[in-house]
């Protein structure tokens, strides 16, 4: 018996609409949860030179509306921001959450650095985490055997 080869499936340009060539005015995607974890939403975040740190999947799946108040703790590479009324930190209008350069520079974090962050609405927490502290839980899990380093 031949099978016949499944041709690639490539969605189309949306009716009435072209490509502007502008990825960053695309909608993000979210990312999977992990089976048995479907209770922690998953992204993605740039910290900006101004302690902004913005994934409006993640803000969305914790329901956090401008003027909600957070406290932020911090640790090796690691943020958390729980809502609180007393909180110090203020959510603003647009979906984002500002990291302290004091919380920043106890984490390690820098203006540029890219965190995974995990949203656990049960919880109503956000942790960012950053990419040192991910790569180390991965090399604890599957380290690489020896002698074989990054590839560029």
């Amino acid at each position: 018996m031949t099978a016949r080869p499944v041709a690639p499936v490539i969605p189309g340009a949306s009716p009435g609409r072209r490509s502007q060539g502008n990825s960053g005015a695309r909608r993000p995607m979210p990312l999977a949860s992990p089976p048995g974890r479907p209770d922690v939403v998953y992204g993605f975040g740039r910290i900006d030179a101004s302690g902004r740190v913005a994934d409006r999947v993640t803000i969305a799946a914790l329901g956090w509306r401008g003027g909600d108040r957070l406290t932020l703790t911090a640790d090796a590479g690691v943020m958390i921001a729980r809502r609180d009324p007393g909180g110090m930190v203020t959510v603003p209008g647009r979906p984002y959450v500002v990291i302290p350069a004091a919380l920043r520079r106890r984490c390690g974090l820098r203006a540029g650095d890219h965190v995974l962050l995990a949203a656990s609405p049960g919880q109503d927490t956000l942790a960012a985490y950053s990419f040192a502290v991910v790569d180390q839980a991965l090399r604890a899990h599957a380290p690489a055997p020896a002698g074989e380093g990054r590839r560029a």
